[in-house]
């Protein structure tokens, strides 16, 4: 939790850097250029001093060393002499009585401020054997004491410099970084406890040597240390004595190459009335560190930053009251989501908990870019997760065990439609319906009596072949998104757009009626080749007749107060079966009502084969044969033979009974590369001609052919 925490402190950041402004704080880089100019490091003490007094000659207010001079200068005379056994005793005595180059070094050190750095100790097995006396500078603790709240920021000992240049120093500070877990640098310490002596960061006592050198106040408080007060000013720090820096990216501009302090070319008013702190950007030296930017970048150039925040006031703030704070965000949303989301639906809970995340998110960003307050969201985001899932597992339990109630009380005698559509809105178990426009299919299989005779006793043989034909029927309603009505005896009641909408119903209607004649083509081939599902059967061919009409219809629960069926009633149900009983006499599989030919005719193969008034209905109806799929109606041998029977029918309204005969012998010989199934149409036509030749129809006729039979 702590890693989510920390990570979501340092997305802040990367989104929102602190924006740099230039301070009167610069770097002293040992750069590159620098050790390729003067030779690498370490440089001899003299060169230190060299650096220190070219620093002090141009303005610098007071100097900072990001780095600890813990041994003796090998390049001094002293230890040339000691460490060249084979130099004359002459040339050993001369070198001996020379000075040391720390001694340079010390006396540049006496005629300008300087802070030497310090490395703590973290290992009780790096302490050493024969500790220095540590040097303190003078520190007044005010309030509490300060002591109980450092443990956290206790070293076991310090790395020192050598004692004549601690002597000449002006001051002293830890300039060791404090890292996470994960190895960034995202809390530094100010103050902490070293062999139960109060030591400061390099960073603040550069900055109270550069103001004065007034001796440091800690401010505590009964909850911990509130800051440190230096030159009148608080800076304030968490209750441990550490500050969270707002890093701004790195910038050349902070750094002065020191190899151009050395030289003279260095513009003097890049140091003049600044603080200045010497490290090294060289890589090689391996003083880098990892920031919450997502960047290394060099330990001295994080000390500058921790510098420039002091003057900005730009310190990140964690104050100890925020995990109250947190805990009381967390509970409310909690609270909210334990009481709502039971009651609301899961796209409106979703919506809410999502809503209820982005409002935590937004305040800790808000408190980021306002006041750099660090308030963490992914606590209470991730809680509220927690509880919004287990309460959305809760709700989804509860609606799984009433829809298994609901199944299993009427799952015995309700269609699985309606038990469907029960178990998502239990509400809708009532009385009534809706009016809406459906397409119906009504099929029926042709010569049932017949196969009834074969079977009548073998009424187990009769069950499992309507079972199989049936399944064969229902596939393609199913898979197309029909719901069936009811099986009638040896017909199939389907229809489409309820109770689920869908806006291409009567084109899924007529792509069903063609897979069910696909599927009992392939049931008759199987039965032709003795296929092992079906060579017990006794019958030679299946046929099936298919009505689809598409118009307003009354569909819902209908019956009574103790049997429901989620049915279609009405005039364009009634349609469909007598659409259906046309197709046996015209010899067309499927028969289809005009409003359902003019929602698919540009997509589908489809003849107009007449105008009829079917029983029980007084206006006529143009009744159409739906002959295939879409390559059928593209093919140029259905385009002509469309053309011609819409000429052989033109003719037949306007009795032009020569010219009628004539398309239907044209009709006849291009059927012989369609194949359709026309050889009853032409036959009914030719025949009516005859007839109408002998007793013509009379002027007045209107065209429509009254149906004999439903």
């Amino acid at each position: 939790m702590k890693a989510i925490r920390l990570s979501a402190f340092d997305y802040y950041q990367v989104i929102k850097p602190r924006e740099y402004s230039r301070q009167p704080i610069v770097i002293v880089d040992l750069d590159e250029a620098s050790l390729r100019e003067f030779g690498q490091w370490p440089w001899p003490r003299t060169r230190i001093a060299d650096l220190i007094d070219g620093i002090a000659e141009r303005g610098g207010v007071a100097t900072g060393f990001d780095i600890v001079f813990s041994e003796l200068d090998r390049l001094s005379p002293s230890q040339i002499a000691k460490d060249n056994s084979n130099l004359s005793e002459k040339i050993r005595k001369s070198l001996a009585e020379l000075p040391d180059n720390e001694v340079a070094m010390a006396n540049a050190m006496k005629n300008h401020p300087v802070i030497l750095g310090q490395a703590s100790v973290r290992n009780k097995s790096d302490v050493s054997q024969n500790p220095r006396e540590i040097k303190t500078v003078g520190v007044v603790a005010k309030g509490e004491d300060p002591v109980p709240f450092l443990q956290h920021n206790k070293q076991y000992d310090l790395i020192q410099n050598i004692e004549i240049l601690e002597e000449a120093a002006s001051g002293f500070g830890l300039f060791s970084l404090s890292l996470e877990t994960d190895d960034v640098v995202r809390r530094i310490p100010l103050i902490a406890m070293v062999r139960d002596k109060i030591r400061f960061a390099l960073s603040i006592e550069l900055l109270r040597i550069a103001t004065g050198g007034e001796s440091f106040a800690i401010i505590t408080q009964i909850d911990g240390i509130q800051g440190i007060k230096v030159a009148e000013n608080l800076v304030e720090t968490d209750p441990n004595g550490n500050v969270w820096p707002y890093f701004s990216t790195s910038q050349r501009s902070r750094y002065v190459s020191a190899g151009a302090i050395l030289n003279g070319s260095i513009d003097p008013n890049e140091i003049n009335g600044k603080m200045v702190i010497v490290g090294t950007s060289v890589t090689g030296l391996e003083d880098f560190r990892a920031t919450p930017l997502g960047q290394s970048m060099p330990g001295v150039e994080i000390h500058a930053q921790i510098i420039e925040n002091i003057m900005t006031d730009k310190f990140l703030k964690r104050p100890s009251i925020s995990i109250l704070f947190e805990v009381l965000v967390t509970l409310f949303a909690g609270l909210l989501i334990i009481a709502f989301v039971p009651r609301l639906s899961a796209t409106k809970s979703t919506l809410s908990f999502v809503i209820l995340g982005a409002s935590i998110f937004l305040f800790s960003w808000w408190r980021f870019t306002s006041s750099q307050v660090l308030f963490d969201s992914t606590y209470p985001i991730l809680v509220t997760a927690l509880l919004f899932l287990l309460t959305m597992t809760a709700n989804y339990m509860r609606e799984e065990r009433q829809k298994q109630r609901i199944r299993g009380a009427f799952g015995q005698y309700l269609s699985p439609t309606l038990v469907d559509q029960l178990t998502e809105s239990p509400e809708k178990l009532i009385l009534g319906g809706e009016s809406k426009e459906l397409s119906v299919l009504f099929s029926d299989i042709r010569g049932f009596t017949t196969i009834f005779e074969q079977y009548r006793e073998d009424p187990p043989g009769l069950t499992k072949l309507m079972n199989a034909i049936l399944t064969k029927l229902s596939r393609p309603i199913l898979k197309h998104n029909g719901a069936i009505d009811k099986y009638w005896g040896d017909a199939v009641i389907a229809f489409w757009n309820a109770p689920i909408d869908e806006d291409d119903h009567a084109y899924l209607a007529c792509i069903a009626a063609l897979s069910m004649m696909d599927e009992i083509s392939q049931m008759n081939e199987d039965h032709a080749q003795k296929s092992s599902d079906y060579q017990h059967y006794k019958l030679h061919e299946i046929k099936v007749g298919i009505g689809i009409n598409t118009g307003e219809c009354v569909v819902g629960n209908m019956g009574s107060d103790t049997r429901f069926d989620y049915t279609a009633l009405g005039d364009s149900v009634n349609i469909a079966s007598r659409l259906e009983g046309q197709s046996k006499p015209y010899g067309v599989p499927i028969v289809i009502g005009e409003a359902t030919a003019a929602q698919v005719r540009d997509r589908l193969a489809i003849y107009e084969i007449d105008l009829i008034r079917v029983i029980g209905k007084s206006e006529p109806l143009h009744i159409y044969a739906l002959a295939g799929y879409e390559d059928l109606a593209k093919s140029e041998e259905y385009i002509a033979f469309k053309a011609l029977n819409a000429s052989m029918l033109s003719s037949f309204r306007l009795q032009d009974w020569q010219s009628a005969l004539d398309a239907l012998a044209m009709i006849e010989e291009l059927n012989k590369k369609l194949g359709l199934p026309l050889d009853e149409y032409i036959f009914i036509y030719q025949t009516r001609i005859d007839e109408f030749h002998i007793n013509a129809p009379g002027k007045n006729w209107d065209g429509v052919y009254s149906a004999k039979s439903k």
